[in-house]
């Protein structure tokens, strides 16, 4: 015996109970009365048949034999009838692509936790059983424009957002739609898709200046002097003076990747080494005041430790919550993307006097992504421009094109070290060498790394 009854939207919904003694739904789009009824009777039969293992009758197969490929997949699904034999390609549900994905992904933990969102987001919007076939290039038309205008998130994370208006960042958006993408486009790779009906949508770029921020020297030296420990200050000072990622880089620096002699460090990617090749470790030039932190970071580890920051390497440290802490007792306001914009900030700095390809080098990334998403305008390029300082720099580098070039060491370009910030955002060693000759050997903070020492 089958019940028919209507879902809210106007789905006709038919459930019976299958051989096993288990109820089974089926849902067939939106009919009107007369066509129900028939479907109706047709699944009573069909379940009648499955029990007592019976032929059909002709009427019946000549009936199961017109139905659409839709739904005789939702048949085939229910146990109703046999796959059709010029359909070879898998029945896949929404869910089973979604756990398949997630299964088959090698990506962080961060990263898996992202591509989550989006998989819940792709579930709430269409059911967790929608077979993939049924989704379209309209309805996923439909889907951005849903995650676009929400003011409240879906699926597990339904709540109301912090945003002004309650609507996701077009940044979001775009990189929730990139990943729905690769999902279908997955789906498509493995044969359970002809097409991917999310290939045509445009996914828009994934920056958000609006999350932008720029840390002042004068700011950081602020925080580092609230910070309760030499640990707290490397937190702050390794992602500020030399572009590591925290907590991961961080975490993960030990003292035999700090060379002081050559001024180094020897930064291990976790985030970026699945690409092989350089991105997995890459040499960051140990700015004067960065130096002097790690020397009083030395002399306070403990016996054979081996961390840098041991705090950052645990896993289970929260180190945003104590780090805002940190920062308000400084009296200063929290930035958002607490330690991606101290990255972008020593960047910004960096790009004013070396050139971008070298900053992106040492901070792990391309100049292209340091374009997009680390390099910051400041109040002070406008007033540099305003001031004349644009014409007088291309007349000064004009007139250094002339001469032969210098035989020392590069000098600090003007307006990069002020009493103020102390230096540290010129990676030359030499003015900081001098006052703080001694307290670090020339062997560094332990015995060279012999692969580091040419």
């Amino acid at each position: 015996m089958a019940s028919l009854s209507n879902d809210s939207n106007g789905t006709k919904r038919i459930q019976f109970i299958d051989g096993d003694g288990e109820r089974r739904t089926i849902r067939f789009g939106k009919l009107n009365a007369k066509a129900a009824e028939t479907v109706l009777r047709r699944v009573e039969q069909l379940a009648a048949h499955r029990v007592a293992g019976t032929a059909h009758e002709p009427d019946l197969s000549a009936w199961l034999a017109a139905v659409p490929a839709v739904y005789y997949a939702r048949l085939v699904r229910a146990g109703l009838a046999a796959p059709r034999a010029e359909d070879e390609r898998e029945v896949v549900t929404l869910e089973k692509l979604c756990a398949a994905f997630k299964e088959r992904a090698v990506v962080k933990a961060s990263t898996a936790a992202s591509y989550d969102q989006t998989l819940d987001s792709l579930q709430a919007f269409y059911g967790a059983e929608k077979l993939i076939t049924e989704i379209t290039t309209a309805s996923a038309d439909l889907w951005r424009k849903a995650i676009a205008t929400a003011t409240e998130g879906e699926g597990k994370r339904k709540k109301r957002r912090t945003t002004a208006d309650g609507r996701l960042a077009p940044a979001t958006v775009a990189k929730r739609t990139a990943t729905a993408k690769r999902v279908f486009g997955k789906a498509v790779s493995w044969g359970w898709l002809e097409k991917n009906p999310f290939q045509t949508l445009r996914v828009g770029s994934q920056a958000n200046p609006a999350r932008a921020a720029y840390i002042a020297p004068e700011t950081l030296e602020s925080i580092l002097e609230a910070c309760p420990g030499v640990q707290w200050r490397l937190v702050f000072a390794l992602p500020r003076l030399a572009g590591l990622r925290c907590p991961s880089e961080v975490g993960g620096l030990t003292w035999g990747d700090v060379d002081s002699a050559n001024g180094r460090l020897t930064v291990r990617s976790p985030k970026t080494e699945h690409h092989g090749g350089g991105h997995a470790v890459r040499l960051v030039p140990i700015v004067p005041r960065l130096r002097e932190i790690l020397q009083d970071a030395y002399d306070a580890a403990a016996d054979g430790e081996r961390l840098v920051v041991p705090m950052a390497g645990n896993p289970k440290a929260n180190l945003r919550t104590t780090a805002e802490k940190i920062i308000a007792r400084a009296s200063v306001a929290t930035w958002p993307r607490l330690f991606q914009n101290l990255r972008a900030s020593c960047e910004t700095d960096w790009v004013q006097t070396y050139p971008a390809h070298v900053c992106a080098k040492w901070l792990g990334h391309s100049p292209t992504v340091a374009a997009q998403h680390y390099l910051q305008v400041r109040d002070a390029h406008f007033r540099d421009a305003i001031e004349g300082g644009a014409e007088s720099g291309a007349r000064a580098a004009q007139k250094a094109a002339q001469q032969p070039p210098a035989t020392g060491g590069k000098e600090p370009q003007a307006g990069t070290t002020t009493a103020g910030n102390r230096g540290e955002n010129s990676v030359s060693p030499a003015a900081g060498e001098n006052r703080r000759k001694g307290k670090v050997g020339d062997i560094g903070l332990e015995p060279m790394t012999p692969s580091l020492s040419s």
